[in-house]
């Protein structure tokens, strides 16, 4: 199909636009480490607030990168009972599976989306450096639906592979 095949490349591009973006910062606590480490240790001043900013950069750096992981296959899956089931019920199988991934992410973006709401109303800030939180959690909810994309893709295939057969 020519439109399931665009809409996957367009995800493709989006996902890996925005895993610059988790690159980012994984690169963000190497060097925020690095500088913190080598300024307590040195010059006996280590940077004020790192691990406030480590554990956002942590946040952005798993959930930008989660689409690109899945587009790739990345990530972690355990297949030792599926390979074994005939062709068609293993697609049904991938099927349910898309559907509970598809799910699950489009919960986790509409729940992050609602906590971020939550923490600008109530101007949550990290326990040190006082930097707003609700920014990060809306970041991880835009981060998401890429991943929901693909699962809708995923879900879509798996559907003309049924239909096929």
């Amino acid at each position: 199909m020519p439109a399931l095949k665009k809409f996957e490349t367009f995800n493709q591009k989006i996902s890996s636009a925005i895993e610059v973006v988790g690159v980012l910062g994984v690169l963000a606590i190497i060097l925020i480490t690095t500088v913190d480490v080598i300024g307590a240790k040195i010059f006996l001043r280590p940077i004020f607030g790192s691990l406030d900013i480590i554990m956002q950069a942590q946040l952005i750096a798993m959930s930008f990168a989660a689409a690109s992981t899945l587009i790739i296959g990345q990530h972690i899956a355990v297949e030792f009972f599926v390979p074994l089931l005939p062709k068609r019920l293993q697609t049904f199988v991938s099927l349910f599976v898309n559907l509970l991934g598809l799910g699950l992410f489009v919960i986790l973006t509409w729940r992050l989306t609602e906590h971020a709401h939550y923490l600008q109303i109530a101007n949550e800030v990290t326990p040190t450096a006082r930097i707003p939180l609700h920014p990060f959690a809306y970041a991880t909810a835009i981060a998401f639906i890429p991943v929901c994309l693909a699962y809708l893709y995923y879900l879509f295939e798996s559907i003309v592979q049924l239909v096929k057969r």
